[in-house]
């Protein structure tokens, strides 16, 4: 059973952040729905099922020194009396470890499910971001073209 009520799913995305912050696998695991439904999927890699996949994963992450510090950016929310779908951008900045200083743009989509113990995570899909549009300056007069 779950030691945590989260009221909103804004309050369990505040909690899964701040976890990633701080590297602290209880509180990460604590957003976490208890389901064998529940999905990870980090950037450019394999899309982990249950709770078990999940917990490990997380776990190898901390455990390898590196500290995210995360802003988040471009929230769009689409939320129901049961679930509530969040899209964002995580503007990344590593710290300690191999990649100290790298800046990434992460572009995220947060799954959240109402249950008895309140809000908990039931996806966090997470893939790099593209290159920005490098938008070409069109002549004064473009040329006319018939299709």
């Amino acid at each position: 059973m779950k030691k945590t009520l989260f009221a909103t799913p804004q309050d369990a995305e505040a909690a899964f952040y701040e976890a990633l912050q701080r590297a602290d696998l209880d509180a990460m695991m604590e957003v976490w729905a208890e389901d064998e439904e529940v999905s990870c999927i980090h950037p450019g890699g394999a899309r982990l099922s249950g709770i078990e996949q999940v917990r490990e994963n997380w776990a190898q992450i901390f455990k390898s020194g590196q500290r995210l510090q995360v802003q988040l950016s471009d929230l769009l929310i689409v939320s129901g009396a049961m679930f509530s779908l969040h899209s964002l951008h995580e503007n990344i900045l590593v710290l300690g470890g191999q990649g100290e200083g790298a800046r990434r743009i992460v572009v995220t989509t947060n799954a959240y499910l109402r249950a008895g113990g309140g809000w908990r995570m039931v996806l966090h899909h997470a893939s790099h971001s593209p290159a920005p549009v490098v938008r070409r300056e069109l002549p004064l007069e473009a040329p006319k073209v018939l299709h």
